[in-house]
């Protein structure tokens, strides 16, 4: 399908960037390479332009309308008079025969080939995310892409809840086949299980007790008994490149009345705001009213000690080919719109309690949301 281009007809869009790292490049042409190459749109038409090394492959697996060679246009540069010519150099080429003077690029567009093109006489402006505005929206078979690592996601968690569930409990630690659990097994088996189903998982977090009132601590060593754990397991999809991502808190053992308390108000905040995510739904009020209930029930949030606690991250981001894409449902806020995919993530944490984390991914309808995750919340395993 050929996708809308970012630019008007007297404005070149221009990449120069590795697909396999880059989003919007990826989106633009659906090839992968590790390594940078050139994407233009210009007058309409989309470019690609690459290595004889990739060549053939960009020729079959490419969304685009033309691919280019490298070498051939080396060649013109050449007998243009470049000596050596660079990547710019080559573009430049391709902006002559279209005499076109004024470039679009992403914000992260590299430094130094934005001096050689000014250099050159090209003015140029940069776009900040999301630069194709239709990559917010998914489509029906993005979200199908999305639910199917969703799917891998669940399995894998659950997998690893079952072997929470056969550990026994010694001295305020967890131990099965004889040895400690700790975290780095629990994460390794979530992560076997995904590459089973074709995705890889990064920056997994299975994190414990004092570890886990740190939100992004990936979790070492020992498991506790008796303390929450959380799980927040954000794999993509090696076919497909989209991600998914679930945030589940358990405990082994037996919570103390706190801790359950911490956990129901976290989960009924949870589900609350999903019944406000729809079109045209405020992510800001919807994040304000998290704050708002978690401080009538006492949790309130601030620095103590050095250390922060409470609620203090946004409740819910985009989620695509980033794990972190537009819109946000956080203080600064954002306006959901029918067909975007967003997670509702509330959590609260307090050193020496706990912490609790509760995340679905659900799809915004015209009149509420999807719940894209089938997972249970369930805190005690036992």
């Amino acid at each position: 399908m050929k996708r809308t281009t970012a630019a008007q007809p007297d404005v070149a869009t221009l990449f120069i960037a590795a697909s396999e790292l880059d989003s919007n490049l990826y989106y633009a042409t659906k090839f992968v390479a590790p390594d940078p190459f050139i994407y233009m749109e210009v007058k309409g038409e989309r470019l690609l332009v690459m290595s004889d090394l990739e060549m053939d492959r960009a020729k079959s697996q490419a969304s685009v309308d033309r691919v280019l060679s490298y070498s051939e246009l080396e060649k013109k540069a050449k007998s243009n008079g470049t000596k050596e010519p660079s990547t710019v150099d080559i573009v430049h080429v391709i902006l002559r025969e279209a005499k076109i003077r004024q470039l679009l690029v992403p914000a992260n567009f590299p430094f130094i080939h934005a001096t050689r093109l000014q250099e050159l006489g090209y003015s140029m402006k940069p776009k900040r995310d999301p630069f194709y505005e239709r990559r917010v929206v998914k489509t029906a078979e993005e979200v199908r892409c999305i639910e199917a690592a969703q799917r891998a996601t669940e399995e894998a968690v659950a997998a690893a809840h079952a072997t929470l569930k056969l550990a026994t409990i010694r001295g305020g630690e967890l131990w099965l086949d004889g040895e400690v659990l700790t975290s780095e097994r629990i994460k390794k088996l979530i992560n076997v299980k995904l590459m089973e189903r074709d995705c890889v998982a990064q920056h997994t977090i299975v994190a414990g007790g004092e570890q886990a009132c740190d939100p992004h601590h990936e979790g070492t060593g020992p498991l506790p008994a008796n303390r929450s754990i959380i799980f927040d397991v954000f794999p993509r999809s090696a076919d497909s490149r989209y991600f998914a991502d679930m945030s589940r808190t358990v405990i082994r053992g037996t919570a103390s009345p706190e801790l359950k308390r911490l956990y129901q108000t976290v989960k009924d905040a949870q589900e609350e705001a999903i019944t406000k995510v729809k079109d045209g739904a405020d992510g800001m009020k919807i994040h304000q009213g998290i704050c708002d209930r978690f401080e009538k029930a006492g949790y309130k949030t601030g620095l103590v000690d050095g250390r922060m606690q409470g609620y203090f991250h946004g409740t819910g981001h985009g989620v695509g080919l980033d794990i972190h894409e537009a819109p946000r449902i956080s203080r600064t806020g954002s306006l959901l719109q029918e067909g975007h995919v967003v997670t509702v993530e509330p959590g609260l944490y307090y050193p020496g309690l706990g912490a609790v984390r509760i995340e679905d991914m659900v799809l915004v309808t015209s009149d509420g949301c999807r719940n894209l995750t089938d997972f249970p919340k369930t805190f005690e395993l036992g």
